[in-house]
């Protein structure tokens, strides 16, 4: 895992610049500088109104009474969208805006919380396991316990 991600922090960047640098020479380096800078300002914005639309949906779930699983992961994905637009670079762009976009976030959640359940789905399995097995050594296995006076309920007179 750390390997992986180390080859991202390492891959991503790279390939970024060699994007910046591809668009830059098909349309000039001032327009590939202004469309960077316009990406930024278009995620800040829709960072914005998108985050408040998922608070608002948060709330919303928490007044109703019922678990906010949903809205708790589309303002995850909606602040990680914002990161990457604001981020300068195409690659990051597009993978932000798709998770901005409600019909494209709707798809990563799904594909998030499916891959989820099933990792919950172990640990609660491998949690139960292990709390039957020390449910069955609930008990005084070197005979070291002994009973302890505690004193009564004292009357005053």
């Amino acid at each position: 895992m750390f390997i992986l991600l180390l080859l991202l922090l390492i891959l991503v960047p790279i390939a970024e610049l060699y994007v910046i640098i591809q668009v830059g020479q098909a349309i000039g380096a001032l327009p590939t500088i202004g469309l960077l800078i316009l990406s930024s300002v278009l995620g800040t914005m829709l960072l914005r109104s998108q985050g408040r639309l998922a608070w608002r949906r948060f709330r919303s779930a928490i007044n109703a009474g019922r678990a906010p699983t949903r809205e708790v992961v589309d303002g995850a994905l909606v602040v990680a969208g914002g990161g990457m637009l604001i981020v300068p670079g195409f690659i990051s762009d597009f993978f932000g805006l798709l998770l901005l976009l409600p019909p494209t976030r709707v798809a990563a959640r799904k594909l998030l919380l499916s891959g989820a359940r099933g990792r919950l789905l172990m640990a609660a399995t491998s949690i139960g396991g292990a709390s039957r097995a020390r449910a069955r050594q609930d008990y005084d296995v070197d005979s070291t316990a002994h009973d302890v006076d505690r004193p009564g309920p004292q009357l005053r007179g």
